[in-house]
């Protein structure tokens, strides 16, 4: 048994939700926040079989594609950069961070 822990962005989080229910695929969903972006992202934890790990794998890669995104650099309060104004900088965003760690022992009650 494997813990698969997959951190996506919250516009893939109810597509992925759905393909896992789909997939008879057990997952809980947690909200979390980016540390980067400072955006809403879920965290999955998915105790899955070993024969069923290449399965759920390849899942959340077809539905967590990373995709460009702009996004407004923040204004800086020092007053000696006159005129200094934000700017839409261009990032990657969306995909998966995926985890797999392994399980001494499972317990459902």
């Amino acid at each position: 048994m494997k813990l698969i822990i997959a951190v996506v962005q919250d516009k893939d989080s109810n597509r992925l939700a759905n393909e896992l229910i789909n997939a008879n695929i057990r997952a809980t969903k947690l909200s979390t926040t980016g540390g980067f972006l400072k955006s809403g992202n879920s965290t999955f934890m998915i105790g899955i079989e070993e024969e069923r790990i290449h399965e759920t794998l390849e899942l959340i890669k077809e539905t967590c594609q990373s995709r460009k995104q702009y996004i407004s650099t923040p204004v800086t309060l020092d007053i000696s950069l006159d005129g200094q104004v934000p700017y839409p900088v261009e990032v990657e965003v969306g995909g998966a961070t995926v985890f797999v760690l392994p399980i001494d022992s499972f317990h459902q009650y």
